[in-house]
């Protein structure tokens, strides 16, 4: 089938008209969070229920993609009351559908949640909780694909690129590099064919952004790789995703067959000579194989394991050929770019971070779950005002971005806006957009213990700094969160740390002390503490655990 932009208007007109034939629309969260407390069986209630009513053509039930406050599941929201409600039961549906064009149900309003849904300018997510992930059509109706036939028809691969260059964006993966530039190398390569990649082997602990937007909004992700290849001569892609992602693998594969069937992807997609096909591989679980080359390795069948840069994948990627690598987010960020221009892009952000970032907000506060925020928003407004502070109404203590090659912020930071540059500056990084929440009751010598123990695991041992470093950094920390160690420790974790983040191969090595060295900086005493008075002042680790033994 070839698709015309009359039929992708066509086809976003009965949608539409579709959905404007009902009163009410109840979007039921299918993603894997609430799918695990039930909402599959929740939604089916609904269903029933409507039927049983006769409700069919007055009220649409519809599973949606991830509504963000993950740990409330499972959750519901009712359109176009904009009412969002929490920890929803099959026995609440009677009750649910009695109040529709009443006042909220109390006890399952998110009422006392409501900043976290209202301040979040959305940019990647913004089909997220919204649309049916499994029909393509839910996806055209929110102008999808449009971008693609903008640049397929109106524009040529260059002036694609510099729309990319204009908006700023920088790569979501961790790195933060631009991707205009990385997008220009691979174009200007002229050797062999030439191949789109997918990175969404995400193995943060704590962190789930990719797999949400893939669950939740999988032709996004797809409509941004083909412009890509578009743009930079490629007519093969892959998405490289984590095997644990199961829904996410589904509902991928099920994108991907529907964007074939539409004729999206394929042969001479929207009569024009650019032809665009991708395929799924599936990893298995290695941390390290989210480095480009390790990742690389992966697909063509190897052993995941990084090699040296240069040469860089732009020019000797997967199979020898020139490769463009990016992570789903700054896929996903690439079809709005195209159908608003880089210039509106730019104006999000801050001088050198532009756009917004997705973040998978963990720990130690009360709305936990997946976020969209502008750059240069504050860690505070992060914390206390969409996450809505600490439970309990303990002391916040830090906030550690970037996963296990992050750092540990503290709270004389929480004022400090979150962009790159910033990050970098007090010893974290952007990383992917894990963001774990602390509180006086988190040990931060067990922390960075922890954080080392998964370095170490997930090596994968092809250099010696970083096989032999992370092993050693952890057996100094485990000795000193028994009560065992003794001051010199702490000047061979700096000295060792300093070590592995200038020769180990590849970023995980590169970055694996930053734990280490940013809770050495800010939480030195702690570390004192359990050196000099054999005593974890969070009372939370080993030694602790030893005293009350006694």
């Amino acid at each position: 089938m070839t698709l015309s932009i009359e039929d992708l208007e066509g086809i976003a007109r009965i949608e539409k008209d579709k959905r404007e034939s009902f009163t009410y629309q109840i979007n039921v969260c299918v993603a894997a969070g609430c799918l695990s407390c039930q909402s599959g069986v929740l939604k089916e209630a609904f269903e029933k229920e409507v039927s049983r009513r006769g409700w069919e053509n007055w009220c649409s039930v519809k599973g949606v993609g991830c509504l963000g406050l993950c740990a409330a599941g499972p959750l519901i929201s009712i359109q176009p009351d904009g009412t969002y409600y929490r920890g929803v039961g099959a026995p609440d549906v009677s009750e649910i559908l009695e109040s529709l064009g009443g006042a909220p149900i109390p006890r399952l309003d998110c009422a006392s949640s409501r900043p976290f849904f209202e301040q979040q300018p959305k940019i990647v997510l913004e089909n997220s909780g919204r649309i049916d992930p499994e029909r393509i059509e839910d996806y055209i109706a929110e102008d999808g694909y449009k971008a693609l036939y903008n640049a397929l028809r109106m524009m040529r691969p260059s002036e694609v690129i510099e729309q990319v260059l204009a908006s700023g964006l920088r790569g979501r993966g961790g790195a933060g590099f631009p991707t205009g530039v990385k997008w220009t190398a691979v174009a200007k390569a002229s050797n062999g064919n030439k191949f789109v990649v997918c990175n969404a082997d995400e193995g943060d602990p704590g962190a789930f952004m990719d797999r949400s937007i893939l669950e939740s909004d999988p032709h996004r992700v797809i409509e941004g790789m083909a412009v890509a290849a578009y743009a930079v001569g490629a007519n093969t892609g892959f998405i490289y995703v984590r095997a644990e992602y199961p829904l996410a693998v589904q509902r991928v594969r099920t994108a991907i067959s529907q964007a074939r069937h539409l004729g999206v992807l394929g042969n001479n997609v929207f009569n024009s000579q650019f032809s665009f096909d991708i395929n799924v591989r599936l990893g298995a679980g290695a941390f390290v194989c989210g480095e480009e080359t390790a990742l690389i390795a992966s697909i063509e069948g190897r052993g995941g394991r990084p090699r040296p840069r240069p040469p860089f994948p732009a020019e000797f990627g997967l199979w020898g050929q020139p490769t463009l690598i990016n992570n789903v987010e700054t896929f996903a960020n690439i079809p709005p770019i195209i159908r608003k221009g880089g210039k509106w892009f730019a104006t999000i952000g801050t001088e050198k971070s532009k756009g917004t970032k997705v973040f998978a907000l963990a720990g130690r506060v009360n709305n936990t779950g997946l976020i969209e925020v502008p750059m240069g928003t504050t860690l505070r407004e992060i914390v206390f005002q969409i996450g809505g502070g600490i439970p309990g109404d303990r002391a916040f203590k830090a906030v550690q971005t970037g996963g296990p090659s992050g750092g540990c912020i503290p709270e004389q930071f929480l004022d400090m806006a979150v962009d790159y540059e910033s990050l970098a500056s007090v010893g974290s990084i952007m990383g992917s957009g894990g963001l774990i929440v602390m509180d006086d009751t988190s040990c931060m010598v067990d922390v960075a213990h922890f954080f080392m123990e998964f370095c170490m695991s997930e090596s994968c041992g092809k250099c010696v700094p970083c096989r032999v470093g992370t092993s050693q950094i952890y057996h100094l920390l485990n000795r000193i969160t028994k009560g065992e160690g003794k001051l010199s420790d702490l000047d061979m974790l700096e000295d060792l740390s300093d070590l592995l983040k200038n020769t180990s191969l590849c970023g995980l090595g590169q970055t694996a002390p930053n734990p280490i060295m940013s809770t050495l900086r800010y939480f030195r005493d702690e570390y004192v503490a359990h050196i000099e008075e054999k005593r974890c002042p969070a009372e939370a680790c080993k030694i602790h655990e030893a005293r009350e033994a006694v």
